[in-house]
């Protein structure tokens, strides 16, 4: 795995929790974009690391498919909760 180079950004606040709860399941970013897509969801290698790295805003409907995919709460997603 390669080490972050950039800091996080300030685009989202879900970014970490969302590299904790894939690397906690053992999942890879392409693995969790392919969940994302049979889901509905299309988004690109790009657009997931620039979301885990805090640089990209999130919608609401991917929020919601993330958490569903990673078995973890929105609140959880959004530090509402341990």
């Amino acid at each position: 795995m390669k080490p972050r180079k950039l800091k996080l950004g300030d685009r989202n606040i879900i970014g970490a929790r969302v590299t904790e709860a894939r690397k906690a399941l053992g999942m890879k970013q392409i693995e969790l974009l392919a969940k994302l897509q049979l889901a509905g969801i299309d988004m690109s290698t790009p657009a997931l690391s620039l979301l885990e790295g805090q640089k990209r805003p999130v919608t609401d409907i991917e929020l919601k498919a993330i958490a569903e995919i990673l078995n973890v709460s929105v609140d959880w997603l959004l530090r509402k909760e341990d």
